[in-house]
């Protein structure tokens, strides 16, 4: 796929992965729209990227708004090749300490979300018979660790939904880019909900050591371009994903025991 000229909507696009998206895409020719809760950090992003961009405040919890979003995007740009669901927060607290709400904003967010603004979108693309999902899940969406129960099940989530909205439209050339990050280094630790619903505050070990964001960004734009269906990213976290397919138990012998914040 060349993105020359493509529009490419990208949510959570005011920091982090969503960001280093905002600029590779730029870099490769093309129009963007940005969005998040953030209208001035998404304008931060869209002047650095010296490219057509059309900046669209949205909160991925407040689902019934979507389609009426959706609509108003597609009245400014006429066309989106390209949503690339990046949008979302993390948690860090154990199942036993967790108030429900957080585990109602994981999934709120992360997964209902998420679907929300994919299944407002879809008509537009079965309508141009074209158009790519690409899906920010992570290593949570193929194995579980502790503190993260909720996020976990929210990205085991999207694959599930994103497998088979890919069987169901593939005649009608729909694409899904699932894309497995593992440790990269932006500021999702810091602002992940603990157990009362606040930000953590703090920047794990593993995160803080982990792939630069411009470097994931750079490999997310590669694995769209060869249309890949699922792809996994990160150092040597992602040994995981195999040792689970493999060796399940010895996995969950590990994760007992490695430290996760």
């Amino acid at each position: 796929m060349n993105f020359q000229n493509k529009t490419v909507w990208i949510t959570g696009a005011s920091s982090g992965i969503g960001e280093a998206l905002s600029y590779e895409f730029a870099n490769q020719g093309a129009k963007l729209v940005l969005s998040s809760r953030k209208a001035e950090a998404l304008q931060r992003v869209a002047d650095a990227c010296k490219t057509d961009c059309f900046v669209q405040v949205l909160d991925l919890a407040d689902h019934d708004a979507m389609p009426g979003i959706v609509e108003q995007v597609l009245k400014q740009v006429g066309k989106v090749d390209i949503l690339v669901n990046n949008g979302g927060m993390s948690q860090r607290a154990f199942v036993k300490d967790a108030v429900f709400a957080v585990d109602k904003k994981m999934i709120d967010v992360n997964l209902l979300g998420t679907i929300a603004i994919s299944k407002a979108i879809l008509p537009h693309f079965l309508e141009n018979k074209n158009g790519h999902f690409v899906v920010i899940s992570s290593l949570m969406g193929k194995f579980a660790a502790p503190l993260r129960s909720s996020y976990a099940a929210a990205k085991h989530g999207l694959h599930g939904f994103f497998d088979a909205l890919r069987a169901e439209n593939y005649k009608e050339n729909v694409n899904v880019t699932l894309v497995c990050p593992g440790y990269i280094r932006t500021q999702i630790s810091k602002n992940a909900l603990t157990a009362d619903g606040a930000e953590q505050g703090t920047m794990d070990d593993a995160t803080g050591k982990g792939m630069s964001p411009d470097v994931l960004a750079k490999k997310i734009l590669n694995a769209v371009r060869k249309g890949k269906q699922e792809v996994v990213i990160g150092g040597t976290e992602i040994l995981a994903v195999y040792i689970k397919r493999f060796f399940p138990v010895l996995l969950s012998k590990i994760v007992r025991k490695v430290k996760v914040t």
